[in-house]
């Protein structure tokens, strides 16, 4: 008997301490799917476009578009290889402008792009439609092969580098379509081996601004300079974007009767040319000037340069946003040589320094310090923000924008695959003040806008990031742009509007 109840003891301990082990476990496991649960609602409480609920019909939309960016990715971890982001844009354009995410992105309205540049806008055909027209003359380096352009009525004069003949009797030589594709090649940055093309920074920077050099006598003629200015605000609109700041380094224009147009006369021509459009386009808000000269200007001109801030901020006081100085970071003078001359500017001046722009630690991102000490309401590029904690610190407390372009950045060599991008953290924390823009779209032949805000969505953003991180963007650009107030309060007006239609259309 007495073995029986031993037995029975020893049995029953065990299944207790059987249950209890599994209890344990089950009361730990619990507990980690709750803490796991809690760590994933507060990151996607954290993202951009977390505070915005969607309306019912938002809701529709969101869906189908969610159910395109999950297939996408399924697809990307399949195959990480096809996965469109961890490519150069230019080996995958053809697929991007046909995916069905590109088309919704093209017509959502995207607010507006506050960081874009001169003569780096317009389509490519626009640019070389431009070439037909009378007058035009141009001439080839003999060691470059790079062309250059003049309207003239005559020939101009040639020199020992420079043969100018007719833009008509040369495309009549090589035949239309020979020489149409000889003029892409040296409008565009865009090639079919993009990674072996330009292998590093300086070559494809000094490719990239040799590409100005090409526009320059094209686009610098007076009537062009105009006609080029309007027709990006038309393919603007066309790409679902209401607004523009615009960043210039005014180059003195030119016309067929020999006169020089400065900078407060193309500031004029900016000004009328925005009115006129906007007058034949109600749902166009408007546009803005940023002056940004080349940051190559030596110490003797540094007085010249800031009293023509001044002159500019004093004719053009609502129109002349602010002041920036553009150019490659890692070549051009730092922040620092002219922090002086700067912080002599009236306060009315706003600052909208490039910085950052750059895969350096220490180096050329110091700029980013600068910049923030030096008051810039918002900051080009800010790549190598992450690097610098006290200066994020600065962002967040002021509120400036980091104006992030994701295909720039690939383009001109600092990320390869967009998953890597510095914007991805930036885009996981609502308390950074974040816009996308574009660049010099002109240049890697992209939309004025749509393209970026596909990699920003596809590459940048969470899987969890939504419609709710599009329509956050789309106010982003008009909350942290130079508008006034009461220009802010009738922009968000225009640009709910258009919202609510896209909307209806893609929930119907």
């Amino acid at each position: 008997m007495l073995l029986k109840v031993v037995v029975w003891l020893l049995a029953t301990s065990a299944v207790l301490a059987f249950d209890w082990t599994e209890f344990r476990m089950e009361r730990k496991y619990k507990d980690y799917l709750q803490k796991r649960s809690y760590y994933l609602a507060e990151e996607e409480d954290r993202s951009v476009g977390s505070d915005i609920e969607l309306t019912a019909k938002e809701q529709i939309v969101n869906e189908r578009l969610m159910a395109l960016k999950r297939k996408e990715l399924a697809e990307g971890l399949e195959n990480p290889a096809g996965f469109i982001p961890w490519n150069h844009m230019f080996d995958v354009l053809n697929r991007i402008n046909s995916s069905e995410i590109f088309d919704i992105l093209r017509r959502m309205p995207k607010g507006g792009i506050l960081h874009a540049h001169d003569t780096a806008l317009c389509s490519t055909d626009y640019v070389i439609s431009l070439t037909y027209e009378p007058n035009l003359w141009q001439c080839t380096d003999p060691e470059t092969g790079a062309l250059s352009f003049k309207f003239s009525r005559e020939a101009p004069t040639n020199t020992e580098t420079c043969q100018w003949t007719s833009v008509a009797a040369e495309r009549t030589k090589l035949g239309e379509e020979n020489y149409n594709s000889g003029l892409r090649s040296q409008l565009s940055l865009y090639t079919t081996d993009p990674i072996n093309h330009n292998r590093d920074v300086d070559s494809i920077w000094r490719q990239f601004m040799g590409i100005f050099g090409v526009n320059d006598g094209l686009l610098s003629y007076a009537p062009i300079w105009k006609a080029y200015y309007k027709q990006f605000l038309k393919e603007m609109m066309e790409d679902g974007v209401q607004y523009l700041e615009l960043r210039g380094t005014l180059p003195p224009l030119y016309d067929l009767d020999g006169k020089t147009y400065h900078e407060e006369e193309i500031l004029h021509i900016y000004q009328d040319a925005t009115r006129e459009f906007k007058q034949e386009n109600p749902t166009f808000i408007g546009a803005k000037f940023i002056y940004a000269p080349v940051r190559v200007v030596d110490d003797a001109g540094l007085p010249a340069l800031m009293d023509k801030v001044r002159e500019l901020h004093e004719q053009y006081p609502n129109f002349m946003a602010g002041f920036d100085l553009v150019g490659q970071e890692d070549k051009g003078r730092p922040l620092i040589d002219f922090s002086k001359e700067i912080l002599g500017l009236p306060d009315s001046i706003n600052f909208f320094f490039h910085a950052g722009e750059t895969n350096w630690n220490g180096l050329t991102d110091d700029n980013l310090i600068d910049a923030v000490l030096l008051g810039t309401k918002r900051i080009g590029h800010g790549y190598a923000v992450l690097k610098h904690p006290r200066v994020l610190k600065q962002v967040k407390r002021d509120k400036i924008a980091l104006e992030v372009c994701p295909v720039s950045n690939q383009v001109l060599r600092l990320v390869a695959d967009m998953r890597n991008h510095p914007g991805a953290v930036l885009l996981a924390n609502k308390e950074y003040p974040v816009v996308i823009s574009s660049d010099d779209p002109s240049f890697w032949e992209a939309k004025p806008l749509t393209h970026d805000f596909y990699m920003a969505f596809l590459g940048l953003a969470s899987e969890r990031q939504d419609l709710r991180l599009l329509k956050q963007l789309a106010i982003n650009s008009i909350k942290y742009s130079a508008m006034t107030p009461l220009e802010k309060m009738n922009a968000m007006r225009l640009w709910e509007a258009e919202w609510k239609k896209f909307i209806e259309e893609l929930s119907a």
